[in-house]
Parts: C-alpha cells; structure tokens; sequence
C-alpha cells in the first residue's frame, strides 16, 4: 500500500501575521466607514426635516403660549403668587423665542425686561451658588475667589480655568518625565527606528517601481490593453503619491494573478518595513472614523457609532422623532388646555414645580 505523504503549509512568520493584521485592520476600518456614510445618506434628508418641522411647530406653540400667558397675566384674577409663576414662566418661554426676529415676541421682551434683570439676577446668583457647591463637591477642591462670578456661566468657566490649569501642568510634569525618558534611550534604538522609517520608504518604492514597470503603457502595442494600463498606472500614481501601501499591495496582487512573474516573495525584513506604513494608514482611517462618527452624532442629535448596528441607530432615530412629535403635541395640548381659567391657574402651579425641580436636578 504506497504511503501518502500530506505537506502541510508552512507556518506564517509574526511579521506576515502582524502584517496581516494590519490589513485586517484596514479593511475593517474602512468598511466602517462606508456602512456609516451609506446609513447616513438613506437617512439624512427624512430625519432632518422631522426635526426641523418639529423645531418650527415648537416655536410657533411657545410664541402662542407667551402671548397668551401675558395677556391672562393682566386680565385673570390671578392672585400674586400666580402673577408671579405667569411671569416666571413667561421669562422661560422667552429663552426659548428668538426674540429679535419676531416683533411681538420683542414687544414682550421688552416689558420684561426690567424686572427680569432684578429677578434674573437673583436666579442667577442662586444658581451659580448651587452649582458652585455641585462642582466643589464632586472636584474635592474648592473653586478660587467664587464671590467673583454671579452666573453659573461664569461658574462653570472659572471652574473649567482653574481645571485646565491643573490639567495643563500636570502634562507639563508627564511631558517632563516622557522627554527624560526618551534622553536617556540610547542613540542605536533611535538609529535603529530611523532605520525601520527608512525601509518602509524603500520598501514601497520597490512595490511601485515593479508595478511601474510591469504597467507601463508605453510598452504595450495592443490598444485596448494600453488604455487598461494607463488606468492601472494612474492608480498606482495617486496611492504612491499619498503613501497607500494598502492599494499598491492590492494592484499587486491583482498584476501576479495575471501574471505570476510579476510578483516575488516578500522578506520579514520587508513586511516588518511596509507595517510601518499600514500603521499610519490605521490611524488615519481611525482619526477619519471618529471625526465620521461625530459629526454624524451632531448632526442627528443621537449617539452615531460604527460598534452600533444600523438597526439600532434607525431604532434611535425613529425614538428622537416620537419624542420631538410627543413634544409638539405636548405643547399643542398645553395652549388647549389653559383656556380655561381654572386650568390656567393648576397649570402655572404645575410648571412653576417642574422649574424647580429641573432647577434642583
């Protein structure tokens, strides 16, 4: 009975398996991108129209509200203490109001003003103080010369300074340790690295000049196979120009599929250089993702990430919509509501409370 002998292949060596990672990495990253981009492009004009429709109905319900708070605020028999809640609450719908833009909101504001610079300022030295004892208490510190900020914009602020300055010079002390650090690295791992920068270099060079040559349109006397270089070897340009290692190796491949010749194996010394270059590329496709996913998060007023799948993101913003709808209709039931007088007066109770409480949150 002849014996089979099974060649089993030849293990990978780590710097094939890093670089293969790599790879990975990049093909990852970019699908990533491009399922975030496709996402958007389905969803943006419908989601953003939702919102704006909302946001205009929203406006116009509170310029209602206002107007109609004002005018019961001086024909109701409203006892202080609701004169007082009106007026609070009409306060509040005005920092909601562009105020400038529309006449009749500016009318009211204008009445306001006077008396909600005496009672504003009082609001906000109020809430600066809580929000200073929020700070200090969660800083563990306490916040220099608080008597100097009135509002809790200028709270938050100095607080904000006085961290950045802690900040600041504690990356100036582990900038200072880094830096010693690296002094005392010797000169042949500096040699060493600026060794590696330059191996990457020669090491894509080396892929473009085999894909030049193996491409060169001049070279090739069939038409139609010149025209397909030519295509190829401005390809080849653009990705060497802007250091793509990953497109050359691809063009590559695709020239040793056809040609076999055209290829030759690749040392670890080599694949070790080439990684430094993929590495580059990863954390541009990485800074690249995060900007995407930000963006996007601004723009749809939900949380946009590529480790969410799509379905969740849809979900989200099919939720922000009810929300914005619920908010409108909300809105639109309070104006039906406080027609009546009665309900007026419960009503005013009832916001006066949620402002405290959102006061107190």
């Amino acid at each position: 009975m002849p014996i089979v002998r099974v060649h089993h292949p030849a293990p990978m060596s780590e710097a094939q398996q890093g670089f293969n990672r790599l790879l990975a990495r990049i093909a990852l990253l970019s699908g990533h991108i491009e399922r975030l981009q496709a996402w958007s492009n389905t969803h943006r004009y419908a989601h953003l129209q939702v919102l704006r429709d909302s946001a205009e109905q929203a406006l116009a319900l509170n310029k209602s509200l206002l107007l109609f708070v004002h005018e019961r605020l001086n024909a109701e028999d409203l006892t202080a203490q609701q004169q007082r809640m009106a007026r609070s609450k009409v306060r509040s719908l005005l920092a909601l109001l562009p105020v400038q833009a529309d006449p009749q909101v500016q009318v009211v504001a204008a009445l306001y003003a006077a008396e909600d610079d005496a009672d504003a300022a009082e609001e906000q030295a109020e809430a600066a103080q809580r929000l200073r004892e929020k700070i200090e208490a969660a800083w563990g510190q306490p916040i220099n010369n608080p008597g100097l900020y009135a509002t809790p914009e200028e709270m938050m602020a100095a607080a904000m300074r006085q961290w950045q300055r802690q900040a600041q010079a504690d990356d100036e002390r582990k900038a200072a340790k880094r830096a010693a650090r690296k002094a005392q690295k010797k000169p042949a791992a500096q040699q060493k690295a600026q060794t590696a920068q330059a191996d990457a270099k020669t090491a894509l060079r080396t892929i473009f000049r085999q894909l030049a040559s193996a491409l060169h349109p001049d070279r090739e006397p069939d038409a139609q196979e010149r025209e397909r270089k030519t295509a190829l070897m401005s390809e080849v340009n653009a990705a060497y120009e802007r250091h793509d290692l990953t497109t050359l190796l691809r063009l590559q491949m695709q020239l040793t599929q056809v040609d076999p010749s055209a290829g030759k194996p690749v040392t670890d010394d080599k694949l070790a250089a080439m990684a430094l270059l993929l590495k580059e590329q990863v954390a541009a496709l990485e800074d690249d993702l995060l900007q995407l996913q930000d963006r996007l998060s601004r723009e749809f007023c939900v949380r946009v990430s590529a480790d969410v799948a799509e379905a969740c993101l849809t979900q989200a913003l099919q939720r922000l919509q009810a929300d914005q709808r619920h908010a409108v209709d909300s809105l639109s039931g309070d104006l039906r509501r406080i027609q009546n007088a009665a309900e007026l007066k419960r009503w005013l109770k009832e916001q006066a409370l949620q402002a405290k409480q959102a006061a107190r949150d």
